[in-house]
C-alpha cells in the first residue's frame, strides 16, 4: 500500500518536472511511510525522488520505530550532535537529480526549513505538494475504512462514558478526565484533539475550553471528542440535557437534529459539497437561528481530524464514493447554551454510512 502511494506521487512529480518532494507534515509523513511521531524541534522528513529510492531522515533514536512501522527504504539517521542537513548534502552529492523544482508543504514548512532546503538545492524552485497529497488521501481504501470504523466505535464509547459520568457536583473537567481515562484503558494513547465537555453558557462557544465549572440542572452538556487509532482519527459531538429543559432549549435541539438528519439524507455520490452546508443552513435559518450557526457543516476526516474535503457552502466539488467527513450543524446562543450533533460519514455506492452510531435523540439525564 505504501509503495503504491509513493509510485502515484512519483508519477505526479514527473508530470510537474519535480526533482524531489520534501514531506514533514505529521499526517502526510504517516500516510507515505507508516511512521507517526512528534519530532519536536528535530528534523523528521521524507524525500521522494523521481527515480531514486526515497529516503527518510530521522534521529537515530527513532530508527527502530521507523522500521517497525513498515518502512523498508533508506534511512538517514543522525545523533543530536550531528547536523542532518550536512548529512543530506553528502547524500545529494551521490544523486543525479532530474527536474527543476522542489515540492513542499507550503502551509507547514517554516522559513528556516525552506532556507535550509534552498541551500541544499539552490538552483531549484519551490512548488506546493499539499493539494496533491490531500487528493491522494481523499478516497479511503478498505483497510483505512476498517480502522476508521473502529475509531468511530471508540468515539461512541467515549460519549457513552461521559454521559454516564454526569452527576450533581461534578465539573466539566471531572467528566473529561473520566472519558479519557476509560479510553486509555482501551489502549488509546492519543486523542484526535483536546476533548470538549462544555455545559450551560460554556456550550455556546463552539470550541470552548472545559473548566472547573460544575454542571447544573437545566443545562445543555456538549461532548466533542475523537481518538487516534493506528494513525486515523474519529470525531463525534453529542449534546444532552442535564435535567429538564425550557421550550426554547428543546426547540434549538430539535432544529439542530432536523438539520443534521436532512443533510445526511442528501449525502450521496454526485451531490455538490456546498449543497450540504446550504441544506443545513437553510433549516437553521428558517427556524430563526441563522446568526447562531457560525461554522461550516463539516470537514474531511482521515489521518488528520481536519482534512479535505472542506464542506463549506462555496465548495463546488462533488461527493465521491470512499470520501469520509463529518456532518455537524450547531446552534450557539450566548448566555443560553449551544447544541451540536456530529457524525463521521462515509459515502458508499448506496448513499452514505454513519460510522459513529451513538443515539442522537434528545437524552434528558436526571
Amino acid at each position: 500500500m505504501l509503495e503504491n502511494r509513493l509510485q502515484t506521487l512519483q508519477k505526479w512529480m514527473k508530470t510537474e518536472d519535480i526533482a524531489y518532494t520534501f514531506v514533514k507534515g505529521k499526517a502526510n509523513l504517516f500516510y507515505l511511510t507508516g511512521f507517526r511521531c512528534e519530532p519536536h524541534e528535530r528534523l523528521v522528513s521524507l524525500l521522494v525522488f523521481q527515480e531514486s529510492e526515497p529516503i527518510l531522515v530521522c534521529p537515530n533514536m527513532e530508527k527502530d520505530l521507523v522500521r517497525q512501522s513498515g518502512w523498508n527504504y533508506h534511512i538517514i539517521g543522525y545523533s543530536d550532535n550531528e547536523n542532518p542537513w550536512e548529512l543530506l548534502s553528502h547524500y545529494f552529492a551521490s544523486l543525479s537529480l532530474q527536474g527543476t523544482k522542489i515540492a513542499i508543504e507550503k502551509g507547514l514548512l517554516s522559513v528556516a526549513r525552506s532556507e535550509q532546503l534552498q541551500n541544499l538545492s539552490p538552483a531549484l524552485d519551490f512548488i506546493s505538494c499539499e493539494d496533491e497529497l490531500m487528493n491522494l488521501r481523499l478516497i479511503k481504501s478498505k483497510d483505512e475504512l476498517a480502522i476508521l470504523r473502529e475509531a468511530a466505535k471508540l468515539a461512541d464509547y467515549g460519549v457513552e462514558v461521559g454521559i454516564h459520568a454526569l452527576a450533581t457536583g461534578r465539573t466539566e473537567m471531572d467528566v473529561l478526565a473520566l472519558i479519557e481515562y476509560e479510553l486509555k484503558r482501551k489502549g488509546i494513547a492519543e486523542m484526535s484533539f483536546g476533548t470538549l465537555v462544555l455545559s450551560g453558557e460554556q456550550s455556546a462557544n463552539p470550541h470552548g475550553k472545559p473548566s472547573m465549572k460544575q454542571i447544573r440542572h437545566g443545562e445543555f452538556v456538549l461532548f466533542d471528542l475523537g481518538v487516534v487509532l493506528e494513525g486515523y482519527c474519529s470525531d463525534i459531538t453529542r449534546t444532552v440535557a442535564f435535567g429538564q429543559l425550557t421550550e426554547e432549549q428543546r426547540a434549538i435541539y430539535d432544529t439542530v437534529l432536523s438539520a443534521q438528519l436532512k443533510t445526511l439524507d442528501i449525502c450521496k455520490a454526485g451531490t455538490i459539497l456546498g449543497d450540504l452546508d446550504l441544506k443545513a443552513r437553510s433549516i437553521i435559518t428558517s427556524a430563526g437561528y441563522g446568526d447562531y450557526f457560525p461554522h461550516r457543516i463539516g470537514h474531511g476526516l482521515g489521518t488528520e481530524v481536519h482534512e479535505l474535503p472542506s464542506l463549506n457552502e462555496t465548495n463546488q466539488d462533488y461527493l465521491k464514493v470512499g470520501m469520509t467527513f463529518t456532518i455537524e450543524p450547531g446552534i450557539y446562543v450566548p448566555g443560553l447554551g449551544g447544541v451540536r450533533i456530529e457524525d463521521d460519514v462515509l459515502i458508499t455506492t448506496e448513499g452514505y454510512e454513519c460510522l459513529t452510531t451513538y443515539p442522537k435523540e434528545l437524552q434528558i439525564i436526571t
